[in-house]
């Protein structure tokens, strides 16, 4: 689930960062994929660590 928040919440702060930049669609479509892709990397770190800290 952490993984896919992260994916979620990047890729909604990549598109209003491509936004607030005045990208255009494809801009804000590279960007939230970019974005999405990186927050679930930190997201799949933080899971593989609760992970191994409960078992």
């Amino acid at each position: 689930m952490i993984i896919i928040a992260g994916f979620v919440l990047g890729a909604i702060y990549g598109a209003r960062k491509a936004a607030k930049a005045g990208g255009k669609r494809l801009d804000l479509l590279q960007y939230g994929a970019g974005f999405g892709i990186a927050f679930s990397l930190v997201g799949l770190v933080i899971t593989l660590f609760l992970d191994r800290m409960v078992f």
